[in-house]
This record gives structure tokens, C-alpha cells and sequence, in this order.
């Protein structure tokens, strides 16, 4: 059974390993903000669980803590960033600032960032454009885990998309979701518990279906959103191409089976065709487009609507994008951050490593 923590205690944590590594404590502050909403969210994959793999490529020399992050390239309502190889959790949220600032003086922002490292949820993004009456984007290319469509080998990243829509007086339409069949966490959070995963996750190291989450890892592969063509596969693939050409062509940071990995033990791509991974944020001032107030009521009017269809059998009812996250942040607000074993002990290895009390 999973064990609770506080969230306070593992932001505390958190905070004090980047420290460790000397993120200056702003930025630590951030990064581990950015990896608290995951956790909150009930999102498993990206919160503490990736604090091992941040820990090793900033003990290694492998992520600058300390990075130079500047505008390459610029235009009114865009601009391009460069991360100087910063961490994900830090370079994200400055290039989403920009991108949201752009949105308020022009009527919307884009900002295409690289030399960067793994950013957390896409979500996170969104939330933060909320916060100002802002239409949000984000999204983001990866390490490569998926086969194209009817392909078996790992090409493209699980490369996520997030926006998120301000309502009145209703919660907002938050969208996040991976253009993978699966986020790769969820596949190792399943490693981890000796549990199998769902059919049409994943492929093995011939190609085959699969639904043992060690033989995806060890040279199998993750299918698109989708799957296969019958069930739409298709388009989860196409919408991963989208990604990635916005985060990382549009850039300079590195495409496809070039993106460079985010786990010590992933494979090293052969050559580079960028600057490390890539990032995409936009903006969206509403008021550059219809009244504000008018907009929010309508989205009331939507969501509302939305929940009146009648439910499907033995299901409660229709849910909007973002109805999970908010009912898991609510409980774990309350009752504390479930964590599993080896999640656990992976936090007791960086303890004893680096002398920070867990």
C-alpha cells in the first residue's frame, strides 16, 4: 500500500535537494513548485518520482543549475529561448512568463524554447496563464519511447499538449494529455508495483502487443494515442509530429529519435540536430478576440451543458477536462501524497546521498 506524505514535507525536500546541487533558491523554489502541482494533480509520473533522474543529471554535470536563460530571437507577439541547458522545471516557467506577457501587450504570445531539459506537467503551464485571465498553451517534445504509426521503434517522444480555458463561475476546462497511448511514467509506475499494463500501451522489442511494462522498457516501445489505425492511432501520431516540429524544429532543439534522454539509463541518440530538448508555450488575451465577461459565461454555458447529458451505464456522467486532477489535488490537500515503495526508497537513496533528512 502506498504511504502518505505530507506535501509541505516533500516540497521542503525537494527544495532542499535542488539546493544540494546549487539551483539558486528561487529557482530550487520553482522547480519544486512545478514537481508539487504533479504530485497534487495525481499526477504520479512527474512529481517526486522524477526527483532521482533531476538528482543524477545535475550531480553528473549533465543539467546546468545555474543557467544563463536569454532571447535569441524575437518579434513582438514571439520569441525564441534559449535554456542554456538549465533545468525544464526552470526555464519552462521563465519562457511561459514571456509568452504571457507578450499576450497581455499584444493580444497573444508564442514562445518556442531550446537547450532545455524535462519541463514537468504540461498542465502546470496553463494553470499559471489562468491565473490571469489568459487562454494557455503548452506543450513539449521528449525523449524518444513511441513507434510511429505502424512502425516498431521508438521515434517520437510522448510529447503532451495543455490548454486550459478561464470559465466564471465554474471551474476551468483544463485539457492535458499526452499524444501517447500512456505517459511513459505510468508505464514505469507499473514496473514498479509488479503490475501488468493495459493492451494497446504498448509494443515489445519485435513489435508485438504487449502488457508487461518491462519488455516496453527493455527495447519495446509506446504506441500513439490511439493505438493502432482502427482505434485512431493515427492521429495520436500526427499530433505527436505537431509537437514536436513546434517545440523543437521551430526552435533549434532536437527532433524526434535526436531528443537526448532524461534517465541515466536510456539510450544516447548517435547525433544531435539542436540544442536539447524543446519547449512551445502561447498565450491568449481573450478580449483581443470577444468580451472577456461574455467568454467566461459562455464556457459556464458549456461545461454546464456538457454535464447535463445523460450518463452512459454504470458511469456517474460525462466528465470535463480537468474533473480528475481537481478531486485528486482536493484529497491530497487533505489527506497527503500517496507514494510507493520504490518511489520511497528512491528519496531515501538521495537522502543518504546527499544528507538532506527525508
Amino acid at each position: 500500500m502506498p504511504k502518505r506524505y505530507p506535501p509541505e514535507q516533500l516540497f521542503d525536500f525537494t527544495v532542499a535537494v535542488f539546493r544540494h546541487f546549487e539551483v539558486p533558491t528561487e529557482d530550487a523554489r520553482l522547480a519544486a513548485t512545478v514537481l508539487q502541482s504533479a504530485d497534487l494533480r495525481g499526477i504520479d509520473s512527474h512529481g517526486v518520482a522524477r526527483l532521482a533522474s533531476y538528482a543524477d543529471f545535475l550531480g553528473r554535470g549533465r543539467i546546468n543549475p545555474r543557467p544563463n536563460i536569454s532571447v535569441v530571437r524575437e518579434s513582438p507577439s514571439t520569441a525564441t529561448v534559449d535554456g542554456d541547458n538549465g533545468l525544464g522545471l526552470v526555464v519552462g516557467p521563465k519562457a511561459n512568463e514571456i509568452a504571457m506577457d507578450k499576450a497581455a501587450s499584444a493580444g497573444s504570445g508564442w514562445v518556442s524554447v531550446r537547450n532545455t531539459n524535462h519541463y514537468g506537467i504540461a498542465g502546470w503551464y496553463v494553470l499559471e496563464a489562468l491565473k490571469r485571465d489568459l487562454i494557455g498553451w503548452s506543450m513539449t517534445n521528449t525523449t524518444k519511447f513511441v513507434a510511429p504509426l505502424w512502425g516498431a521503434r521508438r521515434m517520437l517522444g510522448t510529447n503532451p499538449i495543455a490548454i486550459a480555458f478561464p470559465a466564471d463561475r465554474e471551474p476551468p476546462i483544463v485539457i492535458d494529455m499526452a499524444t501517447s497511448a500512456v505517459a511513459y511514467g505510468k508505464i514505469e509506475i507499473a514496473l514498479r508495483a509488479e503490475k501488468p499494463i493495459p493492451e494497446g500501451w504498448a509494443i515489445d522489442a519485435r513489435g508485438e502487443p504487449t502488457t508487461d511494462p518491462a519488455a516496453m522498457i527493455e527495447g519495446g516501445a509506446m504506441l500513439p494515442l490511439g493505438s493502432d489505425r482502427e482505434r485512431g492511432g493515427h492521429k495520436g501520431y500526427a499530433l505527436a509530429v505537431m509537437v514536436d516540429v513546434l517545440s523543437a524544429v521551430l526552435s533549434g532543439a532536437n527532433w524526434g529519435p535526436f531528443a537526448p534522454p532524461f534517465a541515466l539509463r536510456q539510450e544516447i541518440p548517435t547525433r544531435s540536430v539542436g540544442k536539447g530538448i524543446g519547449h512551445f508555450f502561447g498565450a491568449l488575451r481573450i478580449d483581443a478576440f470577444i468580451d472577456k465577461d461574455e467568454f467566461k459565461r459562455q464556457i459556464d454555458d458549456l461545461i454546464r451543458t456538457l454535464r447535463t447529458t445523460r450518463p452512459a451505464p454504470g458511469t456517474s456522467g460525462p466528465l470535463i477536462p480537468g474533473d480528475p486532477e481537481r478531486a485528486a489535488e482536493a484529497i491530497r490537500r487533505r489527506e497527503g501524497i500517496p507514494l510507493v515503495g520504490p518511489v520511497i526508497e528512491e528519496l531515501h537513496d538521495i537522502s543518504r546521498q546527499t544528507g538532506i533528512p527525508l
